[in-house]
């Protein structure tokens, strides 16, 4: 693979590389970078993922470090290993290597242990509320918090009800540890969080070892001290819990859980894009109400969408170091996701001929039985080759191309007008065939000879260059188009009362009975083209037995019109 990452001298540094670069000059972690990504395995990861796992690899491989796969599995009534193989798909497909695959649940143990020592030194404590209860004694940001009457409890009452926690002799739901920390704070994170919960679910790996599971907020930063992270970076959601982070960290006064220096915890803001819905409960009702078809549908954010749909893993990276890191929040363009994936396949993939909507042209003195193959360029960079093509009497053109009244400064095909076959031939329309309902079916032309391979020898200028296949050498394809999702650039800033629903794009998704160029009956599922005129498009994986199908990943130009990449919100 090539390399993707600059070094640190060859561009300015980010916040966060100042960060990195300055806790190296002070030998801060003895010169090492280690990161991590920390995925729940709950459901499919999406574009802002892909962000998020360039910029913890990347700025690992920038400075000689490592970054740990770490799977947040502490919640298992949402977790399942369907959803750890993609996860380590879509960060193998980007083209990173982990240094170590860890899961929150190897640390059980060691997570119960803290919190005993936590519960052993006055710092955690038993608590009988429930959970509306413990809503109500929390307050808001407006009203400080009332202690839990069960905050007095001894340490040693506390580790005893802990302990029978622990074994099941409590129903789920009827006591949780929390942190003893302060219910007056103005940050409600610090409002004596809970640790742990009794919950008898089946876990992925563990089974039912466990009755009770730890909250993310303890398990994060614990994990991370475990593995001796020395980054930990979050999105910026997580910067009010940082406090939190620290606190359960520095309880270790001792030393006698983690190594020193701890991780510190840096937040950078998400990634957002216009058109598009990120959270993942908003994924999930797009999927289970059927208006796409799985997570991999190409309309969606997720990865394995973005790569069936035709993304590359070069693109993505790309995409995710133009949006650069920042300490605020704002709407990125999706016009420059698809820039930038125009701007990778415009190097690479071949061109080839298709015709989306065809109509029949027959060229009239063209003999019956008369074939001209043609050598055609691959790609304008003559690096990749030729092929050949064949010109017949009967051809498809694309129905757009014609018109039998055309407006001015019209350049395609109408009656008594020549244009230019791609790399084959000048034709003329002489007659319009019509069927009873006086739809247009079919053309009848005339080519000139002397114009075999594109020009005429005479030097008269034809603008118009039409793309074509050969009605007797194409081949049946079907061709997904697809377009935004949303016609909304941001589709949950909807009026008070509208639903985020009401800007689902209708016309997401048009398929297309097509006529491809002969070539391309040999495709592979992941090959990518660019049908001339019309876009670039990536064999899909559920190709059916003589019929492709291709998926439109990004058409030639952005027909939505949009001023910047970057909206600020």
């Amino acid at each position: 693979m090539p390399d993707v990452h600059p070094t640190p001298e060859a561009r300015s540094l980010n916040f966060i590389e100042d960060i990195v670069a300055a806790d190296r000059v002070t030998e801060k972690h003895a010169g090492r970078v280690l990161t991590r990504f920390p995925p729940e395995p709950n459901g499919y990861l999406h574009i802002g993922h892909a962000k998020s796992i360039c910029l913890n690899f990347g700025l690992a491989l920038r400075y000689g470090g490592a970054t740990n796969l770490r799977f947040d599995d502490t919640n298992p009534t949402r977790e399942d290993v369907e959803f750890v193989d993609s996860i380590r798909q879509d960060v193998e497909w980007l083209g990173f290597t982990w240094a170590g695959e860890f899961y929150a649940s190897d640390y059980f143990q060691k997570l119960y242990d803290y919190a005993e020592y936590l519960v052993q030194s006055g710092k955690a404590y038993v608590c009988d509320l429930s959970e509306a209860e413990i809503r109500e004694y929390r307050g808001n940001f407006h009203t400080p918090g009332k202690e839990s009457p069960f905050r007095t409890r001894s340490a040693e009452e506390n580790l005893d009800l802990f302990r029978r926690m622990k074994v099941g002799e409590f129903e789920d739901g009827s006591k949780v540890l929390r942190a003893k920390i302060d219910m007056q704070s103005g940050n409600m994170n610090l409002r004596d969080p809970l640790m742990y919960r009794i919950r008898r679910s089946h876990h992925h790996r563990t089974g039912d070892a466990w009755l009770i599971y730890p909250m993310y907020d303890y398990a994060h930063g614990v994990s991370d001290a475990i593995e001796r992270i020395t980054h930990s970076i979050c999105t910026l959601e997580f910067e009010d819990h940082r406090p939190l982070y620290e606190w359960f960290l520095d309880q270790d006064v001792e030393g006698k859980f983690f190594q020193r220096p701890l991780p510190r915890q840096i937040e950078f803001a998400r990634l957002n894009l216009t058109y598009t819905v990120m959270s993942k409960r908003r994924l999930l009702e797009l999927v289970n109400e059927g208006h796409v078809k799985h997570w991999d549908d190409p309309r969606m954010p997720t990865i394995c969408g973005l790569r069936r749909r035709g993304y590359t893993p070069g693109a993505l990276r790309t995409f995710a170091e133009r949006v650069g890191v920042a300490k605020r929040d704002s709407l990125t363009d999706v016009a420059l996701l698809e820039h930038t994936i125009r701007e990778d396949l415009e190097k690479t993939a071949p061109r080839r001929l298709a015709v989306l909507r065809p109509l029949k042209v027959v060229i009239t003195n063209l003999a019956q039985g008369e074939i001209h193959e043609l050598e055609v360029p691959n790609h304008p960079d003559p690096i990749h080759g030729t092929r050949r093509i064949s010109l017949s009497r009967e051809i498809f053109i694309e129905r757009e191309d014609f018109q039998e009244i055309p407006p001015k400064k019209w350049f395609r095909l109408a009656p008594g007008a020549e244009v230019r076959l791609k790399g084959a031939c000048l034709i003329r329309c002489e007659e319009v065939i019509k069927n009873a309902y006086g739809e247009v079916v079919e053309l009848r032309c005339t080519w000139d000879p002397a114009s075999l391979g594109g020009n005429a020898p005479d030097g008269r200028k034809v603008k118009g260059t039409l793309h074509w296949v050969s009605a007797a050498h194409a081949v049946n394809a079907e061709v997904r188009l697809y377009d935004r999702l949303f016609t909304s650039e941001n589709p949950m800033d909807v009026a008070e009362g509208g639903d985020w629903r009401d800007t689902l794009n209708p016309e997401s998704l048009t398929v297309c009975a097509a006529k491809v160029e002969a070539s391309l009956g040999a495709a592979k599922t992941g090959d990518h083209y660019q049908f001339e005129r019309l876009g670039y498009f990536c064999m899909d994986n559920d190709t059916k037995p003589g019929t492709p199908v291709f998926n439109r990943t990004v058409a030639l130009k952005d027909s939505w019109t949009k001023p910047d990449a970057q909206v600020q919100g």
